[in-house]
């Protein structure tokens, strides 16, 4: 017999059928035991009596997994057949999505059980372990719908990602995560012993995204890993993520890069509202809003003059520190009624050495980061392609020619005007969800002082 999964029970009534899954709660009335059957879909009442009707409906026969049954604990993993059955109107649950119907169980198998668990899983009335507890138990916390559903948006969140990309002609592509030099600065990287010669963990694509540019490819985009060696121990950072990654050839400015995050936004949001913004309002009390094109924007410079007046310490002039991103995100949330902002035109001081320069003023970069709701998740900008420009900004920034002689090659034999952004999945399910802790949102998180599970 085939297996259904829960959600699709409804479909079966009168029938009977196989479901699998985790024993989430068991109540005894009476003689009758009611057990709700969690799997990845949703939960089904299952109902467990000591006798069943025989098949020609004469008289009852007992029921040979009823004495097994009384054994079940929460979490054990189980087989039931049974026949689907409407519940009584009074006894129908609106609040799940097999609600209407129950299973009544005829045959039961045990097909893992489980030792009493490190960390409640649906206990009512239990306190919710640490979260340092729950991250050593992390397989025992995602049981939970809730938590599930963050890796069912970002599935879809990802695939609406790569089906706007594709559509929009853009080209998939994979660049390797060992490198000879390190993607960005020398500070913050992981160094491993690769063969008989160093090598580090990729920081960015951002070297061979633009090598895509120079090859021709015109608009690329990858979904991967990055690893930064960062020495941090906030509630935004890790030393091991996901990223998503744009680079587009022949624009004019920035503000074309701008202009292609802004859509591909509002497409992957509109998505996610579609498919599970009842369910994001119901687990999190988060509205999905879907933002309006253009977003605002504001330079650096108008930046730090309204954290001014709104008395904003000010760390470093050509940067935003955390709360600075919080006030300004206040002050465009009223000001505006938009949840994002961009921030540009960044001092070259705080930009990498491939960032184009403004022509009006060459202290400063074409370049941006976007926030969402007080929290930073895009850098990008406009690269300088012009291979003796190139060079000489590397000067400037102190670094050695000969360490990115491969990287300086992609602009000696012609390559296009281009630029990209980099965009943290992670810190936008951060948003998604309202989850003020990147933690909640990664798989496994690594850490500084996290390497298990």
């Amino acid at each position: 017999m085939q297996r259904i999964v829960n959600a699709k029970t409804v479909k079966y009534s009168g029938q009977r059928i196989m479901v699998c899954g985790w024993v989430q709660t068991i109540r005894a009335h009476g003689k009758i035991l009611f057990i709700d059957l969690r799997d990845q879909t949703g939960i089904l009442q299952a109902v467990i009596t000591p006798s069943i009707p025989n098949p020609e409906g004469i008289r009852k026969r007992k029921n040979s997994c009823y004495k097994l049954a009384q054994k079940l604990k929460p979490e054990w993993v189980v087989k039931f057949e049974g026949i689907i059955k409407q519940r009584p109107i009074g006894m129908q649950n609106p609040c799940i999505e097999t609600g209407g119907v129950e299973l009544a169980v005829e045959n039961l198998k045990v097909l893992s059980k489980a030792k009493i668990l490190p960390i409640p899983v649906f206990e009512i009335g239990k306190k919710e372990p640490t979260l340092e507890k729950r991250m050593n138990w992390r397989w025992l916390d995602l049981r939970k719908p809730e938590k599930q559903l963050i890796f069912r948006v970002w599935t879809v969140m990802e695939q609406t990602f790569g089906e706007y990309w594709i559509s929009h002609g853009y080209i998939q592509i994979h660049s390797p995560k060992l490198m000879s030099v390190p993607s960005e600065s020398g500070a913050e990287v992981f160094e491993v012993k690769y063969f008989d010669r160093k090598a580090y963990l990729s920081q960015s694509p951002q070297f061979y995204k633009q090598m895509a540019m120079a090859a021709g490819f015109e608009k690329v985009f990858e979904i991967g890993p990055v690893f930064r060696a960062e020495p941090s121990f906030t509630s935004r950072h890790a030393t091991e993520f996901a990223g998503y990654d744009v680079e587009i050839s022949f624009i004019e400015s920035h503000q074309d890069v701008i202009q292609a995050e802004e859509e591909a936004l509002v497409y992957v949001l509109t998505k996610i509202k579609q498919e599970f913004g009842k369910d994001i309002e119901k687990f999190y009390g988060r509205k999905i809003v879907i933002p309006k094109i253009p977003f605002p924007q504001l330079t650096m410079k108008e930046a730090k003059e309204i954290l001014s007046k709104l008395k904003v310490k000010n760390k470093n002039n050509g940067d935003l520190s955390p709360e600075e991103e919080k006030k300004l995100s206040e002050f465009v949330r009223k000001r505006e009624g938009h949840e994002f902002v961009f921030v540009t035109e960044y001092p070259i001081e705080v930009r990498p050495f491939y960032h184009m320069r403004l022509e009006t003023n060459p202290k400063l970069t074409k370049s941006f980061d976007l926030l969402w709701n007080d929290l930073e998740i895009t850098t990008g900008a406009q690269r300088e392609h012009r291979y003796e420009i190139l060079v000489r900004q590397a000067k400037e920034k102190g670094l050695k020619l000969e360490s990115i002689k491969y990287y300086l090659n992609f602009f000696k034999y012609g390559c296009p005007p281009h630029g990209g952004f980099g965009l943290g999945p992670e810190r936008m399910l951060m948003k998604i969800f309202n989850i003020r802790n990147i933690r909640e949102i990664t798989y496994l998180y690594r850490g500084v002082k996290r390497l298990r599970p």
